[in-house]
C-alpha cells in the first residue's frame, strides 16, 4: 500500500478556495479595461478602507516579495536602513529583494524573542547607530505580523513601536503574509494593529489564506504614494489582467471570508501546538506550531508520511508545522497522535 502524504509544510501548498475561484469567474466575462482601470481594481480602495475603517490607497500585486520590497522601497532611498527582526521574511527569504529594488537600502536586523522587535530593542538600535554623512540613513521599521515564529504583535506593542519609530523619522511597514491569521487570534478590528497603532503602509496578504495568488500593498499614509505605480510598472508588477487579483481580494474581504479561512487554519494549530505539549518553542497564535522533535523524532514522522519543514540546521532538531486553511482534519488527527506518541517516548 502506498504511503498517504500528509502535508504540513506551508499554507502556500493550499489549494484557493471556492469563494476566489468563483470570484475568478465572474470576472472573466467580457472584455475589460486593462491595467488597474477595471471597476474590480477601482473598487479596492474603497473596500479596504471599510474594512480597515480609514481612507486608503491600496495595489494590487501577486506576490508578498512583490508587496514587500516595493513597498519599502517607497519608504526607503538607497542609503537607506531598514530595521526588522533577524528572522524577518525580508532578511531570510526574498533573496535580497529590499535591497535590490530600493537600489541599495540595507537590512539592520534586530534580536527579539519570538521573532519579534520590542520598542526598547528598536531604541537600543537607533540610538547605537551613529548618523553622518558615512552611515546608512534610518528609514523604515518593518515588522510581521504574524512574526516568524507565529507570534501575534498586540495593538499596544505596536503602537510603542511606532511611536519610536516615527519619533527617530522611520516609516513602519508591515509584512501582513499572515495578517488574518494574527488578526483572528487576537480578536480586534483589523484597524487596531495597523493605522490605529501607527502603521503607514501594510503589504497585505491572502495568498496563504485561500487565494491563488492575490496580495495588495495598502498605504493608510496615502502622502507616502508618491512613485509606488511607478516603481511597480518598473518592477514588472503592474498586471495588465489586475481585475483577476482584485476580485479575489473582493470576495477575500465578504461575509468575512478571510476570518473564516484564518479561523480554520489557526484551529488546526492549536491542536496540533496542544498535542506537542512542552515540545512547543513559540507560543501557537496563528496557524504556525514550532516545535522541538529531535532528529530522531523528526525522522519518526517523516517515515509516517508527514511533510514539514527543517526550522534551523536539521541537527538543532526543531521544525515548522503549518495548518492551512484547507488542511484535512484527519491528517490533523494523526498528527496530534503521532505527537502523543513521540511525548511517550
Amino acid at each position: 500500500m502506498t504511503k498517504q502524504t500528509m502535508r504540513f509544510m506551508s499554507d502556500n501548498t493550499a489549494t484557493a478556495c471556492p469563494e476566489m475561484l468563483a470570484a475568478l469567474a465572474e470576472a472573466n466575462h467580457g472584455l475589460e479595461v486593462a491595467y488597474g482601470d477595471d471597476p474590480w481594481t477601482r473598487r479596492l480602495d474603497e473596500a479596504l478602507g471599510t474594512f480597515f475603517g480609514a481612507p486608503v490607497r491600496a495595489f494590487a500585486v501577486a506576490t508578498g516579495t512583490a508587496a514587500n520590497s516595493l513597498a519599502l522601497a517607497t519608504l526607503t532611498p538607497p542609503y537607506g536602513a531598514i530595521f526588522a527582526h533577524r528572522e524577518a521574511h525580508i532578511a531570510c527569504d526574498e533573496c535580497g529583494a529590499p535591497g535590490f529594488y530600493s537600489g541599495g537600502a540595507q537590512l539592520m536586523l534586530l534580536e527579539g524573542k519570538h521573532a519579534k522587535v520590542s520598542a526598547a530593542g528598536l531604541a537600543a538600535a537607533l540610538e547605537a547607530h551613529p548618523v553622518s554623512v558615512h552611515t546608512v540613513q534610518p528609514a523604515a521599521l518593518s515588522v510581521s505580523q504574524a512574526s516568524e515564529l507565529g507570534a501575534a504583535y498586540r495593538p499596544e506593542e505596536l503602537a510603542q513601536l511606532c511611536k519610536v519609530a516615527h519619533s527617530h523619522g522611520l516609516k513602519v511597514h508591515m509584512d501582513g503574509a499572515r495578517f488574518a491569521n494574527a488578526v483572528t487570534f487576537l480578536g480586534c478590528h483589523p484597524g487596531d494593529v495597523t493605522w490605529r497603532a501607527g502603521i503607514d503602509v501594510l503589504s497585505f496578504g491572502a495568498t496563504k489564506n485561500g487565494a491563488l495568488a492575490a496580495e495588495a500593498v495598502v498605504f493608510f499614509d496615502t502622502t507616502l504614494v508618491r512613485d509606488f505605480e511607478l516603481r511597480r510598472k518598473r518592477a514588472g508588477h503592474l498586471l495588465s489582467k489586475s481585475r483577476f487579483v482584485a476580485a479575489q481580494l473582493l470576495a477575500y474581504l465578504q461575509d468575512d471570508l478571510w476570518r473564516r479561512n484564518a479561523a480554520r487554519a489557526n484551529g488546526f494549530a492549536r491542536r496540533i501546538g496542544a498535542a506537542a505539549g512542552a515540545r512547543l518553542i513559540a507560543p501557537v497564535e496563528a496557524n504556525e506550531v514550532f516545535v522541538q522533535l529531535g532528529i530522531e523524532g523528526k525522522r519518526t514522522l517523516r517515515a509516517a508520511g508527514f511533510e514539514f519543514y527543517d526550522w534551523g540546521a536539521e541537527r538543532a532538531g526543531q521544525a515548522r508545522l503549518v495548518a492551512a486553511w484547507d488542511q484535512n482534519e484527519s491528517h490533523v488527527e494523526a498528527l496530534c497522535a503521532a505527537l502523543g506518541r513521540l511525548a511517550e517516548d
